[in-house]
């Protein structure tokens, strides 16, 4: 994330309780692949749970993305 976005979602995030809800949904993702990084081997379920995880973080961080466009 550029500087200015987080910038601006820092200045956000306090009113905008989407927003907060979203970034703190994004962090919890990031924590939750980098669990399943340190794994030496991801069985099938690991998988098929690192895409979901992937997906999911992806769908909010252009949510994310959408609402701090409309503040710039």
């Amino acid at each position: 994330m550029e500087k200015r976005d987080q910038d601006l979602l820092e200045k956000l995030i306090d009113t905008t309780p989407e927003l907060k809800s979203l970034w703190d949904s994004h962090l919890k993702y990031e924590k939750m692949l980098k669990k399943l990084e340190r794994k030496n081997f991801l069985t099938p379920q690991d998988q098929q749970e690192k895409k979901r995880i992937q997906l999911a973080k992806l769908t909010g961080k252009t949510r994310i993305e959408q609402i701090l466009m409309k503040h710039r």
